[in-house]
């Protein structure tokens, strides 16, 4: 990163990457605070309800009304917290771009989570999103130039051998649908990985812009495109089963705690924290999706979720951690 890009990812004022992308591993991390630990605890334990709450929802509401739903309230929440926060809408002409990226980086993946919440369990989902930082790996390295070190390349193979082993061995008897819901999860995190390579080339290459606004944007743009999906089965199958206050409920937290709130926390712990200690998050979420999945919906918890996901955070960790020369110069700089 350019000494630009620090302090923007620093200050969070204008956003220069997605959480994800690999050029956090060369940002300066400032020391963890124990209410930095408690911030990323409780993001990490909201994130992972997600989970949990596509599982009540999309069985009554069905997969596309439940994406759908949660981009709009999510978008609405924004507009709020900016409003309240006095937040100038100057979008310097990147509105379209910010909308164009919550097609990819919110409206497929969301879609794709409520289609494998169909069949797999919160712990399953939870883990398998575990993988973005993989599927960054993958994809900078095939269409971006970035280039490959052994520890990434280790990671990716580490990522995928937990995969098979959470798929394969877990306690979801094997079959068409199980697969199809993994492969959504993956397509999903896919997205999350082109997501911070298109960040970076339309908007940080392009000035940056304020990292609450392209949230804001990337909400609205999804609620537009999943619109008239959502029209049509709608108006085509209506709703599967009968919406209790419970389902409203959870549809209010997954639109409202885990898209709008969670946004605004992840962006004050960049700015807190920095973009690579925030990656901590993708470490934290998958225990507490498998946590909320058993004590709510009685979902087994068995061997491969702890080898699967074991796997997978060893994974996450090849290729997130600084390369051995930032680590030096930081050791030397303290």
């Amino acid at each position: 990163m350019s000494d630009f890009d620090q302090q923007a990812w620093r200050r969070c004022g204008t956003i220069h990457a997605f959480p994800f992308f690999p050029a956090a591993n060369r940002a300066v991390m400032p020391t963890m605070r124990s209410s930095d630990i408690a911030r990323l605890l409780t993001l990490s334990a909201i994130w992972g309800a997600s989970f949990l709450f596509m599982r009540i929802i999309v069985p009554v509401l069905g997969p596309l009304p439940t994406a759908f739903l949660r981009v709009t309230l999510g978008a609405i929440g924004l507009a709020v917290i900016l409003l309240v926060m006095r937040v100038r809408w100057e979008f310097k002409g990147r509105l379209g771009a910010s909308m164009l990226l919550g097609v990819i980086n919110s409206g497929i993946p969301f879609a794709m989570y409520c289609l494998a919440a169909r069949v797999l369990p919160a712990g399953y989902s939870a883990i398998l999103n575990a993988t973005t930082p993989l599927m960054g790996v993958i994809i900078g390295t095939l269409f971006f130039r970035e280039r490959l070190t052994g520890a990434k390349g280790l990671g990716v193979l580490l990522g995928l051998v937990g995969v098979a082993v959470l798929t394969r061995a877990g306690p979801v008897t094997m079959s068409g649908p199980v697969v199809i819901g993994a492969l959504a999860c993956l397509v999903a995190t896919s997205c999350y990985g082109l997501a911070g390579y298109l960040t970076k080339r339309w908007i940080s290459d392009r000035g940056g812009l304020d990292a609450k606004l392209v949230a804001f944007g990337s909400q609205l743009g999804a609620a537009v495109v999943l619109l008239p999906f959502f029209g049509y089965v709608s108006a085509t199958s209506g709703i599967p089963g009968p919406a209790t206050g419970g389902v409203w409920a959870a549809m209010a937290a997954l639109g409202f705690l885990c898209s709008a709130v969670a946004y605004m926390m992840f962006f004050r712990l960049i700015a807190d924290l920095g973009p690579l200690r925030s990656l901590t998050v993708t470490f934290l979420i998958p225990p507490f999706g498998v946590l909320w999945g058993a004590l709510f919906l009685n979902e087994a918890v068995t061997m491969a979720h702890v080898v699967g996901g074991c796997f997978i955070a060893l994974a996450v960790w090849f290729v997130c951690k600084p390369p051995r020369a930032a680590t030096a110069a930081r050791r030397a700089a303290s």
